[in-house]
């Protein structure tokens, strides 16, 4: 099951009040159905549909006429499709002239445009996005701005004939889902998010790590080279005996770092001497390599 029809189920199974319905069915229908001489509604999930047939007849006191068709195409799944030919003007004047005055209201109304064209990722396999499509720019805007009410920092964009309403941050998806009160797919949200971000953070130190190994071994490498190069030129009696010192152990420790090898010198001779000491030390031998081929050039 996709996380989209989890968290269009749930939404089915929460109560409503009658307030909330009446916002809820408002914006599904405005969304999603076919206005002519009847209304006609096809919904590809068997629970959104039951569940809108309820709100039909406690909302508006009618029953939708309802047919279930068999879809080979791809797949094979049921398509349900809900006709009312009832109340017609009663209920186009109430899509229409929706009156949402306060959060519980606007809430409802994002909900049913949800669970009308409402799509998002699965938080496992992809990265966060939550998306309303719709047929016009206008009513995309609307869309965005009861988002945006909620600071959920919603934008549109325009994709083929449609306009697309969308939501990025993992922090605002779960707001809304929040809002919606879809108890258990928020916590299946939030426990994905927590994972996924523990993981990128863990792979984020170790590619610290691994970088940080890399640049050690590389200045040893070419510590390492620079202290070779004064033996075969005969050049180790120019430093003093602490920088000797230092140099032997790089021989002997090639692998480890600054800190470590200060560490190591500290603890197996009298002289103590920190990380910044270590790194003073080998750029002396560096400035006398670097001074013996500049006059070997002259």
């Amino acid at each position: 099951m996709t996380f989209t029809r989890f968290l269009k189920e749930e939404l089915c199974r929460i109560d409503d009040n009658k307030i909330e319905e009446r916002s809820i069915i408002s914006s599904f229908l405005k969304y999603t159905a076919n206005i002519g001489d009847s209304i006609t509604i096809t919904i590809e999930n068997g629970t959104v549909a039951r569940y809108i047939y309820k709100l039909i007849k406690e909302v508006y006191g009618i029953q939708a006429n309802i047919t279930v068709r068999i879809q080979k195409r791809f797949r094979i799944k049921q398509i349900y499709i809900l006709e009312i030919k009832e109340k017609l003007d009663f209920i186009k004047m109430s899509i229409e002239n929706i009156n949402i005055d306060n959060d519980e209201e606007i809430i409802a109304y994002l909900k049913g445009t949800f669970l009308g064209i409402g799509n998002i990722s699965n938080p496992k396999t992809s990265g966060y996005h939550l998306e309303f499509i719709l047929d016009n720019k206008e009513d995309a805007e609307y869309i965005s701005s009861l988002l945006n009410l909620f600071n959920l920092n919603s934008k549109v964009i325009k994709r083929g004939y449609k306009y697309i309403t969308y939501i990025k941050a993992s922090e605002c998806i779960s707001d809304l889902i929040k809002m919606f009160k879809a108890t258990s797919s928020l916590f299946e949200f939030e426990d994905t998010r927590i994972y996924r971000d523990h993981k990128n953070m863990v792979n984020r130190l170790n590619n610290c790590e691994i970088a940080n190994q890399e640049k050690t071994i590389k200045s040893a490498l070419s510590q390492i080279d620079d202290i070779n190069f004064l033996k075969e030129n005969d050049l180790l009696d120019l430093l003093d005996e602490r920088v000797r010192l230092v140099a032997d152990y790089r021989l002997r420790y090639p692998d480890v770092s600054y800190q470590e090898l200060a560490s190591i010198i500290s603890l197996e001779t009298d002289y103590k001497v920190g990380k910044s000491g270590v790194n003073h030390h080998f750029r002396t031998i560096r400035k006398i390599k670097e001074n013996y081929i500049n006059n070997r050039g002259e």
